[in-house]
């Protein structure tokens, strides 16, 4: 594995990011610099679950994020990979972010365009984001079983306006589940974050 992505895969912050400002003042391509952050997340989603613990899953999109600073003056719109744009967010009644932010990040390093509505969104500001943005996937996220009703409710808006056919919906948390999906109307569940940035490269075509 290259040297900096197993300082990512190892969450080695500092080593990091020298790495990343080394191979820049280099000249080396920005782009090559990126992949490598990316395979070192991989190889941490790869061990979501297993060997890889929730803390080690934020520390890493901390450290990818502050590589990303660093990248993104030398990275153009023309230059770096664009998988589709993945509109997220928190349902309207629950403020808890950490699933949803641990998906952005991989879901960036993966090379998908994300819009964060960030936290209690409600319906309308969904179907506002997929006429704003037009993206290929909106994910809704929600610890508490009282998030169900919002996610119903903002699937619903999105029917509403004629927009359902326009994008894929997946729903994350620790309630969700098949029968929870299918009152929901969604797409796709998950109470695992990586899992759900896998099931989004498959709707992607993403091997």
């Amino acid at each position: 594995m290259d040297e900096l992505s197993e300082a990512i895969s190892n969450l080695e912050e500092d080593k990091v990011l020298q790495l990343v400002k080394e191979r820049i003042d280099k000249g080396e391509d920005p782009i090559k610099i990126l992949d490598a952050c990316r395979m070192g997340m991989a190889k941490i989603g790869e061990g979501a679950g297993d060997t890889v613990f929730l803390t080690d899953l934020i520390m890493a999109g901390e450290i990818f994020n502050e590589a990303m600073e660093i990248l993104m003056p030398k990275l153009s719109s023309d230059t770096s990979e664009n998988l589709g744009k993945v509109v997220i967010g928190t349902v309207q009644g629950d403020i808890h972010n950490i699933g949803k932010d641990i998906a952005i990040n991989f879901l960036k390093a993966e090379g998908f365009e994300v819009i964060d509505l960030g936290v209690d969104v409600p319906p309308e500001k969904f179907v506002e984001a997929i006429d704003e943005y037009d993206p290929m996937v909106v994910g809704m996220s929600g610890l508490l079983t009282l998030s169900i009703e919002p996610m119903k409710k903002s699937v619903e808006a999105i029917k509403a306006a004629n927009k359902r056919d326009k994008v894929k919906v997946i729903i994350g948390g620790e309630r969700t589940d098949d029968e929870v999906c299918s009152y929901v109307g969604a797409d796709a569940w998950v109470n695992d974050a990586i899992e759900g940035v896998k099931i989004i490269k498959k709707w992607a075509g993403v091997a």
